[in-house]
């Protein structure tokens, strides 16, 4: 399906790291192959963010060749006045075309009067010509990023001749209160799951609704927080040119 409120982008940086968790038990920390869902929608959510709407990945094209490097981290011991020594596993040499949508968030219906697709659209697009309005990461702090405006799917990427590259089981997002979907999604922060493959250097990302719950697992309780007049004032927003 084909979204008229799509946006294009190339993000890109010298090092990323998108955790998967399970090498994160013993402190250590070790990147997936590819970008996840969530990483990519934080990425977005710092060129532009507005809780009216929700950002959807739709794709993800590889540019540069998939190459990792293992640094030694002196990391601060919470409980002990000393340092300690990880091991920190990075992609190097990250760039990445990210396709994506936004849709209204029908859990804010206190935000109806909001739900302009025009400005909205035009809005995220300008935050992308000027590298987005929040410091861009790839994964975790340390990873600095950059974005600039691009045609998805121009340019040669290196896994463009590569049929098919299947990465395993991995993390894809959470979905917070605020964006449920379902009655099992409902008053709860749940995490899900799922087996990318990457077909000529593009991952097409699943929509959070599409996944099972059997690939989910809920985290805890959680309610959402309305927003009021008082903390959404649209009057005092304009002044600050944030609602045009």
């Amino acid at each position: 399906m084909e979204h008229p409120n799509i946006v294009e982008f190339l993000v890109y940086g010298d090092y990323a790291l998108f955790s998967d968790p399970i090498t994160r038990v013993g402190g250590e920390k070790s990147t997936y192959q590819i970008p996840t869902y969530e990483a990519l929608k934080g990425v977005l959510s710092s060129v532009y963010w507005k809780p009216t709407i929700i950002w959807y990945i739709d794709k993800v094209r590889v540019m540069n060749q998939i190459m990792m490097e293992t640094k030694g981290i002196r990391s601060i011991k919470m409980n002990k006045r000393e340092n300690d020594l990880s091991y920190y596993t990075y992609l190097k040499n990250c760039a990445y075309q990210v396709q994506a949508h936004f849709e209204w968030n029908e859990n804010r219906p206190e935000l109806a009067d909001d739900r302009n697709e025009n400005k909205h659209h035009n809005i995220a697009k300008r935050m992308i010509e000027k590298g987005g309005r929040r410091d861009i990461f790839l994964g975790t702090r340390e990873c600095q990023g950059y974005v600039e405006p691009c045609k998805f799917g121009e340019g040669k990427g290196f896994y463009d001749n590569v049929p098919r590259l299947d990465f395993g089981l991995m993390y894809h997002g959470i979905t917070y209160a605020d964006e449920a979907y379902s009655q099992e999604t409902r008053d709860k922060m749940t995490v899900r799951f799922w087996y990318p493959k990457m077909e000529f250097g593009v991952v097409t990302f699943q929509r959070p609704q599409d996944i099972p719950m059997e690939m989910c697992k809920v985290i805890h309780e959680m309610k959402i927080k309305p927003f009021g007049e008082s903390s959404y004032n649209f009057s005092g927003l304009r002044e600050f040119g944030e609602v045009n």
